[in-house]
């Protein structure tokens, strides 16, 4: 039997954090998969912002070990060019689903983010990428780093200007914020 209407945990996640922290916005499920997962409005429903969702759970206890101590979560994605190219959505928002504490979002464009892969990964058809969110709210990519790296990382001594920093997109709810403020 197929279900009338399915969401995966991980938009349910989004759209739940979403309504808390933007009241003033409609969040829509589509209908169909055509790559957007929500569609977030103004009030009025004349603004609109598409969202697809990827959803990771923390891997920091494999990915990091016990010894970094500024380090608050890690997700891991597999990306595919194509679907990245060819998306639909204005908006990718990576979420890492921790278990105990709040968890993190990462809302990026599309091209954004695979500029920022291109630049680390070189144009890899399939995209094995791992963020991690310190304490001092920063992430970074950090597939392909040795422990020492990782290690200035937790330290917050890693090239600020290095392409692995995607800390600009964490927690970038700006063109949301727009469209909350927007329905004033």
């Amino acid at each position: 039997m197929t279900p009338l209407f399915t969401i995966h945990a991980g938009e349910y996640v989004v759209a739940n954090y979403i309504e808390k922290k933007f009241p003033r916005v409609n969040i829509w499920v589509p209908a169909k998969d055509t790559g957007v997962d929500l569609l977030i409005t103004d009030t009025k429903n004349k603004h609109s912002i598409s969202v697809q969702v990827k959803t990771s759970r923390d891997f920091l206890v494999t990915q990091a070990g016990e010894d970094f101590q500024n380090l608050c979560s890690s997700g891991w994605w597999t990306f595919n060019r194509q679907k990245i190219q060819t998306s639909s959505a204005e908006y990718w928002i990576l979420l890492i689903v921790r278990p105990r504490s709040k968890h993190d979002f990462i809302i990026i464009k599309p091209t954004d983010l695979l500029r920022q892969l291109d630049k680390i990964h070189a144009n890899l058809d399939r995209i094995q990428s791992y963020l991690l969110v310190t304490a001092k709210g920063q992430c970074w990519e950090t597939r392909g780093l040795k422990i020492s790296e990782k290690r200035s990382i937790s330290e917050g001594q890693f090239p600020s200007d290095s392409p692995r920093n995607f800390s600009r997109y964490l927690e970038n709810w700006t063109a949301i914020e727009a469209l909350n403020a927007g329905s004033a």
